[in-house]
């Protein structure tokens, strides 16, 4: 499995089996993305919640791959009226797809869309693709559950937000790891706007200072999991 990161919370997974996963593909207004809406394609888009920053290019990419939504009951309800196909999923509820399983988590934030539709909670998403979990907490304050997360599920890559503001900052963002107890720590939603800035490589030295792994990914970068 690769996983590329477009900046924001924009991440990209393609499976062994050549399917792209998306999750938050905010692009084309995105001013630290390297790459526009049209240069990516999808067959699944995992929304994490309604935010225009996290929605993002989600329907212009769906219209032209003919990508399947999932995501929570009412965001994907919202979808669905929209003219695109989605898979309804809940808090605590997973679900076999055919690239791998998807399972929903709690997320302390808001998810109203950018057309004043409250579509519910917001969510975090645990992916286990190809023999790995890939833990996307969305945009989140710290929560004590992260640790109850980490003890159901072996985390082999936790990505979460350093920006602080809107969601946790650096300080919360390194607590988290130690309660998730991940593998390898990824930090995202930082420096897209002057207003969650953060040093990425400040996460890093703290996660490390605590004996845990921790990945700086560039902006458009890919690795291999």
């Amino acid at each position: 499995m690769k996983l590329r990161y477009f900046s924001h919370s924009a991440f990209q997974l393609t499976a062994s089996d050549g399917k792209v996963i998306l999750i938050d593909p905010f692009l084309d207004d995105n001013p630290t993305s390297p790459v526009k809406s049209e240069e990516v394609n999808a067959d699944y888009i995992i929304l994490t919640h309604g935010h225009g920053d996290h929605l993002g290019d989600a329907f212009k990419i769906a219209k032209r791959c003919n990508s399947l939504f999932i995501c929570l009951n009412e965001l994907a309800n919202y979808v669905s009226e929209k003219g695109f196909n989605a898979h309804n999923m809940h808090i605590g509820g997973s679900y076999n797809f055919e690239f791998g399983r998807v399972k929903l988590t709690i997320a302390h934030h808001g998810s109203m869309t950018p057309d004043n539709y409250y579509a519910a909670e917001p969510s975090g998403v645990i992916l286990t693709i190809d023999g790995k979990s890939v833990y996307h907490t969305g945009d989140t304050g710290l929560f004590y559950d992260m640790k109850l997360i980490g003890e159901i599920t072996h985390i082999d890559y936790m990505l979460l937000p350093i920006g602080d503001n809107f969601t946790m900052g650096i300080t919360d963002a390194v607590k988290a790891v130690e309660l998730a107890n991940p593998k390898i720590a990824i930090p995202m939603h930082y420096n897209t706007f002057p207003l969650i800035a953060a040093d990425p490589f400040d996460f890093k030295k703290r996660v490390e200072e605590l004996g845990k792994q921790s990945i700086v990914m560039q902006f458009g970068e890919e690795i291999e999991l």
